[in-house]
């Protein structure tokens, strides 16, 4: 069997469509449904249902990209570190991060490693969606320690993060200072939830290695971090998120934070992969960079 059949068919099932599996491949689309219909004949079963509009996966399907998503991608990971032995890392790196990951996405870090390896076309894709890296076909995700399955090889990006509660001081002024998690009832909040269909983040407290979260029903909700800080500059009310993000506007002196007692800090951010076996020497480039960009930050 041509086993560029089976990069073609994980490149569909992970985009769930014919047209960005094409593009990605940089092969035509007819190339792609051709191809896919060769390995289903060969395989003597359909891998896919089609309609007009979408295209997933059949049972067959899910269980047939199981078996070899893990086989293809050392496969792959083998034959990139071959072709590097001599040369500079280079190709295409794929990773998902979480939108609250400040210091990877801040640009500094992905500036100066764009800058060491030219060669290399770094792809990410901004999330907070969890979902199987390898599955989706990433290379490497950027997510909190506390979140990453303990399969993982896990590379720190940060030391211990925090969350805070800020607001402006004419808010407070105005509405009172808050002593109590509970007392956030009575106060306008600026809340975050990842998509539509979910429900509002719940704030996150601990005192005295008891820990409880908190359901604030903001009057306002976002998916847009920067629209919860610019709502939260504006004076609208009490916004909650890791303390990195609002630092800027901390040290200014725009929001200042409230119930600090309350928020203890926790394991940071990481750069994780699914085994050293599949590590290339474009995932091993960024490894390094991010270990070294750690050591100047600290």
């Amino acid at each position: 069997m041509d086993l560029n059949l089976l990069t073609m068919f994980t490149a569909v099932a992970e985009a769930g469509n014919f047209r960005v599996a094409a593009d990605r491949l940089g092969v035509t689309r007819s190339a792609i449904s051709q191809g896919v219909r060769r390995l289903e004949t060969a395989l003597g079963q359909p891998l896919f249902h089609r309609t007009t509009r979408s295209v997933r996966l059949t049972e067959e399907g899910e269980r047939f990209l199981l078996s070899v998503s893990n086989p293809l991608a050392e496969v792959t990971a083998a034959l990139e570190t071959a072709l590097n032995a001599t040369g500079e890392p280079h190709g295409l790196l794929r990773v998902t991060a979480t939108s609250i990951a400040e210091r990877f996405l801040s640009g500094p870090l992905i500036s100066t490693f764009a800058e060491a390896y030219p060669k290399i076309t770094l792809d990410v894709t901004v999330t907070d969606e969890e979902f199987d890296i390898v599955a989706a076909g990433f290379d490497a995700g950027v997510r909190l320690g506390e979140v990453i399955e303990r399969d993982m090889i896990a590379v720190p990006v940060t030391g211990n993060q925090r969350q805070v509660t800020v607001a402006t001081p004419g808010y407070l002024e105005r509405y009172g200072v808050p002593q109590h998690p509970s007392e956030l009832s009575g106060h306008r909040c600026i809340g975050w939830r990842p998509s539509p269909d979910t429900a509002p983040y719940r704030w996150e407290f601990e005192r005295e290695g008891r820990a409880f979260d908190v359901a604030v029903e903001p009057q306002v909700t976002t998916n847009d971090m920067l629209l919860m800080i610019r709502t939260a500059l504006a004076g609208g009310g009490i916004t909650f998120g890791m303390e990195e993000t609002f630092l800027p506007y901390i040290r200014s002196g725009e929001l200042v934070t409230v119930l600090d007692d309350w928020l203890p800090p926790f394991a940071g951010f990481y750069l994780y992969f699914p085994s050293r076996r599949s590590v290339t020497p474009k995932l091993r480039a960024l490894i390094d960079h991010v270990r070294e960009f750690r050591e100047m930050w600290r």
